[in-house]
């Protein structure tokens, strides 16, 4: 975790602006507040290439490059639609690092097998590609904000110590 009182977002911009490297963002539950947090960061400009809030999955095969029969066999909530969001993002937008989440934020949409709170993050890099998974049990907005802390850890966690 950050040292207390370091935002996320903050401690992404100065390690990404440290390495030199950029960023990218496909987010489809957390309906770009993920954008949002990094763009709160004075000097985001610096490291931030842009994002894609891709809610429909037609629109994620078209502009984030997930395979229909990802989207079909697995679901856009599913850990092999995440890994191909991050990836997608990073060669579309060209950037170092590829950010991805996708989930189910609530209060509907729930399945047994896929609980609303459930939500994958993925990372892409040149050296690196990773999935978490998280279910979270807040409402709709504790449920994004949760799964944009995660997203912007997950990278985090990439810059300072590798996946």
């Amino acid at each position: 975790m950050p040292p207390a009182g370091d935002d996320a977002a903050v401690v992404v911009g100065r390690l990404l602006r440290e390495r030199g490297l950029t960023l990218a963002v496909a987010e489809s539950c957390t309906g770009g507040l993920v954008s949002h947090r990094i763009t709160n960061v004075p000097g985001s400009s610096d490291y931030y290439r842009g994002a894609v809030t891709a809610y429909a999955n037609d629109v994620k095969e078209k502009l984030l490059q997930v395979l229909r029969q990802t989207l079909v066999r697995h679901g856009a909530v599913s850990e092999q639609t995440a890994a191909e969001m991050a990836r997608g993002i990073r060669r579309v937008i060209a950037a170092d690092v590829g950010i991805s989440v996708t989930g189910i934020a609530g209060p509907t949409g729930g399945t047994p097998e896929k609980p609303v709170g459930l939500v994958y993050v993925g990372l892409n890099a040149s050296d690196a590609a990773w999935v978490e998974r998280h279910v979270f049990d807040g409402d709709r907005l504790k449920n994004k904000e949760r799964a944009a802390e995660a997203a912007l850890n997950l990278v985090r966690r990439y810059l300072e110590e590798g996946l």
